[in-house]
This record gives structure tokens, C-alpha cells and sequence, in this order.
């Protein structure tokens, strides 16, 4: 068995954000660090994955196991000639995303641990290959998102936030 390469693309935000938790949220310069190493990662599993990848037509990099059996529901990730490139930028935006909200002030802890979140469930709507998979990732993207919307936003943030939510429900 091949190392799941993929799972650690898309679970290393998280790690990342476990991380964050466990630091004192005065120390708001380790959270920026953590949280910009954490996003790193999948920046450059992705630059390895993409720069790896020969397109034959085939799934590579493919992980599968029984997650629901009685639903047939498999955790199934794999990249392919369109996710590919979606892997790359998807790791470059969320870096770049982070990198950016250094002049954060708020709530530093929740802002970092929440955009980690959301880049974990942005890598793995990327990478997924059963659809069950893919609304897991997809609405544990929205949740963090609606959040940051709602708390960090412009000044009609819940204005907003509601339109995000009932355009994404």
C-alpha cells in the first residue's frame, strides 16, 4: 500500500488546526506561524503531486475504504487530469489566504483555526471520488466560511452571511 499522500494533502489543515487550540491565544505570532506552516503543506503536496502527474487517463494517487458500509459509502480520494491543476491552486489560494490575514486583530485563534478548517474541506472537494464524500466536504467548507463571513466581514457581514447562507442551503 502506497503512502496516502492524499489524505495528508486535505487532513493537514486540520492537524494544523489542533495545533492552534492547544497555543495560549495571547500568543497570536505562533498562531500566524502555525497557521501559515499548516497551510504550506498542501501548497507543496500539491506542487509535488501536480508536478508527478502524468495524464493517461488513469486515477492516480487513488485511496479507498469502507466508510458506511450499509450505504455503500466509501472514503474514496484519488486525483485525476481535472483535479489536478484544482489541487495546485487550491493549495496556492489557501497559503496565499492565509499569508494575507496576518494583519488579523480579532479573534486571531478562531480566524486561523476556521480558514484551516475550510481549506481542509476545500482540498478535499477537490480530491474526493464519492459523491457522499463530496457533500461531507463540501458543506464542512460552508460552515467556516459562513463564519468567517458573519464574525470577520465588511461592515454588512450579517447581511452578508445570511445571503451565503441561503444561496448555499
Amino acid at each position: 500500500m502506497e503512502f496516502p499522500i492524499l489524505s495528508l494533502y486535505v487532513f493537514a489543515p486540520v492537524l494544523g488546526m489542533a495545533a492552534i487550540f492547544c497555543i495560549p491565544s495571547k500568543r497570536e505570532d505562533i498562531i500566524k506561524t502555525v497557521g501559515a506552516a499548516a497551510a504550506a503543506v498542501p501548497l507543496l503536496i500539491g506542487i509535488y503531486l501536480f508536478a508527478a502527474y502524468s495524464d493517461d487517463g488513469k486515477i492516480h494517487y487513488y485511496e479507498s475504504m469502507p466508510w458506511i458500509s450499509g450505504l455503500n459509502v466509501f472514503y474514496k480520494l484519488g486525483m485525476d487530469g481535472i483535479s489536478a491543476p484544482m489541487i495546485v491552486l487550491s493549495g496556492l489560494v489557501g497559503f496565499l489566504a492565509v499569508v494575507a490575514s496576518w494583519g488579523i486583530e480579532k479573534q486571531v485563534k478562531g480566524y486561523f483555526a476556521l480558514i484551516l478548517l475550510l481549506l481542509a474541506g476545500m482540498n478535499g472537494v477537490f480530491c474526493t471520488l464519492d459523491f457522499f464524500l463530496f457533500y461531507v466536504f463540501w458543506e464542512l467548507m460552508l460552515l467556516p466560511m459562513y463564519l468567517l463571513i458573519g464574525i470577520w466581514g465588511g461592515p454588512n457581514r450579517v447581511y452578508a452571511a445570511i445571503k451565503f447562507f441561503l444561496y448555499t442551503m
